[in-house]
């Protein structure tokens, strides 16, 4: 079976909730948020499973529903516990999984682990999700830096949203993966995410 795909991005709001749906819809893959921070009956989770059309994508519980909007260590103590990254477990599925993150690379689950450990803890390969803005090129590339350090396979990254040719001609020339292109949705919906189709290449960076 193919290692998992985690989807993670250069920082939090660069969409990739919608990226993780277009995935999911594109590939007919299952879906998996390990952990969910705030607003529990409009999860991430759930936001999916409301624009994929297939019937075959399984959408897998979350290890940790925390109740308030904030990075994972901080709304796990004010929930009054703290997250175990030993119970975070990859569901078993002979599907291909999308497993979507929690912001970005270096988000704290609790004061010793990040986002990026639990990548590892699950030997996932990695589809970094990059959206243009004053200070996006530095955060991609330190973002790709990390992943390289550690030795994370890249299976691809992708740019969401409106194109920044003098942008993505510098990450590109740094970042030795492939890279695709979601454009910008005007109106979001299950139409317009299946009628996006996305194609990965077999063998990651």
């Amino acid at each position: 079976m193919n290692k998992p795909l985690f989807i993670t991005g250069i920082g939090t709001g660069i969409g990739k909730t919608i990226v993780s749906a277009v995935l999911v819809e594109s590939m007919q893959a299952d879906y998996w948020k390990p952990v969910q921070s705030g607003d529990l009956d409009n999860s991430d989770t759930l936001y999916v499973k409301s624009l994929v059309s297939n019937n075959k994508t399984v959408f897998h519980p979350e290890a940790y529903r925390l109740t308030q909007p904030f990075s994972p260590h901080k709304s796990a103590a004010l929930d009054g516990i703290e997250i175990d990254p030993s119970t975070i477990r990859t569901p078993k599925t002979d599907n291909t999984l999308i497993i979507e993150g929690a912001g970005g690379l270096m988000v704290p689950l609790n004061h010793t682990f990040l986002m990026i450990d639990l990548i590892q803890q699950l030997n996932a390969e990695v589809i970094l999700v990059v959206k243009h803005y004053l200070g996006s090129i530095n955060h991609t590339l330190l973002s790709l830096e990390a992943l390289h350090s550690r030795n994370i396979p890249i299976t691809a990254l992708i740019f969401n949203g409106e194109s920044n040719e003098s942008s993505e001609s510098v990450i590109k020339g740094f970042a030795k993966c492939p890279t695709l292109y979601i454009p910008e949705i005007p109106q979001i919906s299950k139409e317009s995410i299946a009628n996006i189709k996305i194609t990965l290449q077999n063998k990651p960076a």
